[in-house]
């Protein structure tokens, strides 16, 4: 093993989903010592197969130097941190620093950040924007919030995941900043099916307008990586319909305590809510325009051409 091998933190990841466990195999292919626990144990295996050690519970990482968990609500991060055989639980170790990259309430992350503080283990929070193919193609993006000091031991890490990781402040800061950016994530994706709809009623091809709405300036990385989704109307979940829900009401919530009028972001939830009561509850949330389509009295075909992702 090299110095610089030596020198690395050892690494635990919990929660090896769809966004987890590319992270994982990312900080693999790197070359770091990762051992990972999943509540499905036969999601995190394949891992073992590029290096990793594949544990039973979040228990067993906590002698780790720093330990990510990927998980899908306040519940679970309660569950995996704090509640029984939780990576904050072990009589014997803690974790040096506790990294969430999950998108959980604010409340929540100073909870678990409280935990964390009397255990001794530093906590960042670290939530992602991005999906498997962005990890993939190295474009994954970090907002971190805690003490600079921990954010400066553990940056060459999280760089490992991705290409942008930004400091956005003390506490829960970055809960803030994710929220902020799916709900924004929610309001362009319904704009963007209503303005497709439009077009494509009038009798332009939903192609043809998104080619030249992306490169037009008002295009950009998100409308043109969504575009063979709404072109093919192929809707393999990315994110899916309940999880923009969610993000959308956390949001609110969080406008509600702030008292930020969002009419917009407001909208756009209830429209999300309709879409999943029609039935899309299991698909991308690009399927929006689908239901867009429908109050506007279209029917929606995919349409067999080839779109550029930008990735």
């Amino acid at each position: 093993m090299t110095d610089a091998a030596r020198q690395r933190p050892r690494v635990g990841w919990i929660g090896t989903g769809r966004m987890g466990f590319q992270l994982a195999a990312r900080l693999l292919d790197a070359g770091y010592d990762v051992a990972v626990q999943n509540r499905t144990r036969a999601k995190a295996e394949p891992l073992a197969d590029r290096g990793a050690e594949v544990v039973d519970v979040p228990a067993d990482l906590a002698d780790r130097d720093v330990v990510f968990t990927t998980v899908s609500a306040s519940p679970d991060l309660q569950a995996v941190t704090t509640g029984p055989n939780g990576v904050l639980t072990s009589s014997a170790a803690a974790p040096g620093v506790l990294v969430d990259s999950s998108t959980v309430s604010t409340r929540m992350s100073a909870l678990v950040r409280d935990e964390a503080a009397q255990r001794g283990t530093e906590f960042l929070a670290a939530p992602l924007s991005g999906n498997p193919k962005v990890i993939a193609a190295g474009g994954l993006t970090i907002a971190v919030s805690g003490p600079r000091e921990v954010f400066t031991r553990v940056e060459p890490l999280l760089s490992a995941l991705g290409r942008g990781v930004t400091h956005v402040g003390e506490g829960e800061a970055a809960r803030l900043v994710k929220l902020a950016h799916n709900v924004f994530l929610g309001v362009v994706t319904q704009s963007l099916a209503e303005i497709t709809v439009l077009a494509e009623k009038g009798g332009v091809s939903r192609a043809a307008f998104l080619e030249f709405l992306n490169d037009s300036v008002m295009g950009s990385a998100f409308t043109r990586y969504k575009s063979p989704a709404l072109v093919h109307l192929d809707f393999t979940p990315t994110f899916t319909m309940p999880l923009l829900r969610k993000d959308l009401d956390l949001g609110l919530s969080a406008a509600r305590e702030l008292e930020v009028p969002m009419p917009l972001a407001a909208a756009t939830a209830q429209l999300v809510a309709a879409a999943i009561g029609a039935g899309h509850a299991e698909e991308d949330f690009a399927a929006v325009i689908v239901e867009q389509a429908r109050s506007s009295g279209l029917t929606l075909e995919p349409q067999d051409v080839p779109v550029d992702d930008g990735l």
